[in-house]
């Protein structure tokens, strides 16, 4: 019979000695405990999950969604369940991470929102995946964020709209063309994101950069390798990995590296192409898509208020990236809610009828006539927010007053220290029964006499930096809805012995990278005519 190991005989001389392991393991379980009391303290002791990492960083973001510590987890999967007994939770991690306070009310979310009188900022840790080109809008915090708004407001006018509207219906036009729907009779689609981020980035194509492409001829990177489209779903696909590995990591020669790696270089090319043709097109006033507003607006600022090269880049890429991934995403979830809801298809259906006909094309002056296509897309974007969190941090030790739950009236107060991070959940705020009546449910009546700017309306975020492109997105939602709503009935596409519940199960839950959105929703279209 063999000796046993010399560190379970306690060998002095082992670094295995048994009474060391045992004398380490208890100094860290008491640091664990203390440094976790000490994180308690900074949330005034809220109660809420205790996960062993922070849903915001390494290694919690990339860890499977069944466990409880992952940002989907939190937010979309337990949504039903996080704020059950509170509206303002805490997420205080006992191994890794910075103690969160996590919130579902918006009384809290606006005294957070960034501006002069508010004692929080946006950290720039918060949007690193969107700041991979340079400083943008999205990323841009305090004097730096007001420099941009200044440049690039001016980009958003009626003007601006108009040739949005214009432009979704030669698109609508086109799809139904290239596609030879009105030759098919009935249309099946696997995948309406297919159609849905195709529209959106041909419309901000044209809109935001001028291009002129058909349907069958989508914008392509400067070297044709890539369409833009893949481009940008390539890199918004593989943010984290761009985000947190190593820069080795990034030359190891695996095809999803290589992949990310041609995608982001493309990205890169092109957009520096863009800015240097602006720059040319100066005197060019015939010129009106957003981008060349805002290179012209940009070069009459004073030198102080210019922004580089690099911050407009970094603006080309939230136009790109933003101006079609949420619109996109959200087209799709409004189908599909449609598609379900036939009563609701059918009023909104009637609506267009009564407005524009059958003889004519709808206008941009119906825009607001239009209130219940209007309506049927809050309602998606309601369900499923593109911009699923909004990140603070306290500048200064300051108090939140936050809302007692839910049937006690008044408010406690909290004092919050410098550095804490407090997390406005946008997808607990659009499930607050607080705000909405069975909220779970698709109800676009909810938004009638809603007007665009309504801040009654929330799902675009709250406060001074609410969405600049919201009116982009809306005037081509309603004009693209209207148009095909008025010429085709939508409907689910039903696998082999699938009822409609198992459809909606199965299809309309989140598909959350970069931004929220639906998984793949696969649709038929019946002519009405």
């Amino acid at each position: 019979m063999t000796d046993p190991p010399h560190f379970l005989l306690g060998d002095p001389k082992s670094i295995f000695n048994l009474p060391v392991l045992v004398a380490v393991l208890a100094v860290l379980i008491v640091n664990r405990i203390w440094t976790t009391v000490h994180k308690l303290r900074s949330v005034n002791h809220i109660p809420g999950p205790r996960p062993p990492f922070s849903p915001l960083g390494l290694p919690g973001v990339l860890i499977p969604t069944s466990w409880w510590n992952t940002s989907q987890d939190v937010h979309w999967v337990r949504r039903f369940s996080l704020y059950t007994n509170n509206e303002t939770v805490s997420i205080v991690p006992f191994l890794i991470g910075k103690p969160l306070i996590w919130t579902s009310n918006l009384n809290v979310a606006r005294q957070v929102a960034s501006g002069i009188r508010t004692g929080f900022f946006k950290p720039t840790w918060s949007a690193r995946a969107l700041l991979l080109w340079g400083m943008n809008l999205f990323a841009a915090e305090g004097d730096v964020w007001r420099k941009h708004r200044r440049v690039m407001g001016p980009a958003f006018n009626n003007e601006l709209y108009r040739l949005v509207w214009s432009q979704t219906l030669k698109t609508y036009h086109d799809l139904v063309t290239s596609e030879k729907w009105e030759e098919k009779g009935t249309v099946i689609v696997p995948v309406i994101q297919e159609i849905t981020f195709k529209l959106a980035l041909l419309v901000i194509g044209s809109c935001a950069f001028g291009f002129s492409f058909q349907w069958d001829e989508p914008p392509r990177t400067s070297d044709g390798s890539l369409s833009v489209q893949e481009a940008i779903r390539t890199v918004a696909d593989t943010y984290m990995l761009r985000v947190f590995a190593p820069k080795w990591v990034l030359k190891l020669p695996f095809k999803k590296i290589q992949h990310s790696n041609a995608a982001y270089e493309a990205m890169a090319l092109f957009m520096k192409e863009q800015v240097i043709a602006r720059k040319d097109e100066m005197q060019d006033n015939t010129r009106k898509d957003a981008f060349s507003l805002l290179v012209k607006a940009n070069e009459q600022e004073e030198s102080k208020h210019k922004l580089s090269d690099d911050e407009l880049i970094g603006n080309v890429y939230i136009m790109l990236f933003a101006g079609h991934e949420t619109t996109a995403h959200t087209l799709a979830a409004t189908l599909g809610f449609l598609a379900l809801n036939q009563d609701v298809q059918n009023e909104i259906f009637e609506q267009i009828k009564e407005v524009v006909g059958y003889n004519r094309d709808p206008e941009f002056e119906d825009y607001h006539k239009l209130n219940k296509v209007l309506a049927a897309f809050f309602e998606a974007l309601r369900l499923f927010p593109s911009g699923h969190l909004m990140i603070r941090e306290a500048s200064e030790d300051t108090v939140l007053q936050i809302p007692n739950p839910r049937g006690q009236e008044g408010t406690t107060p909290f004092i919050i220290p410098k550095g804490q991070v407090v997390v406005v959940d946008m997808v607990g705020v659009q499930y607050n029964p607080r705000y909405y009546d069975d909220p779970t449910s698709y109800k676009p009546s909810r938004w009638h006499g809603i007007s665009n700017d309504s801040e009654d309306f929330t799902a675009f975020s709250v406060g001074p930096r609410a969405c600049i492109g919201r009116k982009f997105a809306t005037t081509e939602a309603v004009c693209f809805l209207s148009m095909l709503l008025r010429d085709w009935k939508v409907m689910p596409k039903l696998n082999v012995g699938e009822s409609e519940g198992q459809w909606r199960n199965r299809v309309l839950d989140a598909n959350l990278v970069l931004t929220l959105g639906v998984r793949d929703v696969p649709l038929i279209f019946v002519p009405r005519k």
